[in-house]
């Protein structure tokens, strides 16, 4: 199929390792929000994350294995397409990676470091010029036996970037000097011991950063100072209900556009948390939770327009995707896809 009519483009990743096709482009239906596929390519193995920035044709992907890999495609056709070879990270099991200041930044959960590879004018990876180690650990002996980065970010402002540590319980503030490719500690925030902070969100203000515990089904409200790079937790709420039964993994948090909702991801419960946030952005509170539309979602995107998410449901083989109902926040599923174990989906 051509994507020639299509109104938008979409790309999932998935675990080849169990079964996943690599990378999925997909055309996007702009009146129903529904993802017909185009094409795929397992150039690069277990692909878990990826990451393109607005309007871009090149399309960036951790390589989650022991020795650890990113990668960049042309996704000008319908089968993305090497840009050169995957480069090493220099760390184990990259969960995450964002683009910042001209570079690629990956989270490596196995290794507890974070690196940083240069992005060249054509798109391509050069080699690292910078991995950073993280120290530390927590209370859970079984998780936290030492550093786990799980997820870098960007800061709305661009000059901060976060790494969020399930291993210590902690977000590290980093600086990215663009021309030298190194990244240094600004400050480090600690959490709730035991908590195993996953992954993170920003207020479209600015204002405010969200933390995703998955240790824990909680989430964490935070005030975040752009000028200071200093990120302060202010308060934590549960993303299940009181007296939930069975392990409930949390995997992801989104924002709305405006700033009302944010919606958590829960492996586990298997279930899509709702939650409002005050005027301020300070407070949030649990309105409710709706099915994810498969099992274990992995990870939870919020496409372009802000009114429909997808989840990746990675142990049931589907994207699902839900329309937002603008005045309560509460996602309705309308329809699904086939992506055995999907691990995120991001759209260019």
């Amino acid at each position: 199929m051509s994507s020639s009519n299509a109104d938008g483009r979409a790309f999932i990743g998935s675990f080849t390792s169990a079964g996943g096709h690599g990378i999925i482009a997909a055309a996007v239906d702009g009146e129903t929000g529904a993802l017909t596929r185009l094409g795929a390519t397992d150039t690069v193995q277990d692909p878990s994350f990826l990451a393109i920035a607005p309007g871009s044709t090149v399309l960036y992907a951790v390589s989650e294995t022991e020795d650890g890999a990113a990668a960049a495609f042309d996704v000008t056709g319908d089968v993305p397409r090497p840009l050169g070879d995957a480069v090493p990270v220099g760390g184990a099991s990259p969960t995450h990676l964002a683009l910042a200041a001209g570079h690629l930044v990956t989270a490596n959960y196995g290794s507890g470091s974070v690196t940083v590879l240069p992005v060249r004018a054509d798109g391509a990876l050069d080699a690292a010029t910078c991995v950073l180690h993280h120290r530390g650990n927590g209370p859970r002996e079984d998780r936290q036996e030492g550093p786990h980065a799980h997820q870098v970010l960007a800061d709305p402002g661009g000059r901060w970037v976060l790494s969020v540590d399930l291993g210590t319980d902690s977000v590290r503030v980093g600086e990215l000097t663009a021309a030298t490719g190194t990244l240094r500690v600004h400050a480090e925030t600690p959490l709730r011991p035991g908590t195993g902070p996953r992954h993170m969100a920003f207020h479209p203000d600015g204002g405010h950063a969200y933390v995703l515990n998955e240790l824990e089904p909680t989430l964490i409200v935070c005030r975040w100072d752009a000028e200071s790079g200093l990120l302060v937790p202010l308060d934590e709420t549960s993303v299940v209900e009181a007296g939930t039964e069975g392990e409930v993994y949390p995997s992801e948090v989104v924002a709305s556009h405006d700033g009302r909702f944010l919606w958590a991801a829960n492996r586990g419960h298997d279930s899509i948390a709702v939650l409002a946030l005050d005027a301020t952005g300070a407070k949030a509170e649990l309105v409710t939770a709706v099915p994810c539309g498969g099992h274990w979602p992995r990870d939870l995107t919020l496409d372009p327009t802000g009114r429909r998410l997808y989840v990746s449901n990675e142990r049931s083989g589907d994207v699902s995707w839900f329309d937002i109902d603008q005045e309560t926040g509460i996602p309705h599923r309308t329809g699904s896809i086939e992506a055995p174990a999907a691990s995120c989906v991001v759209f260019g």
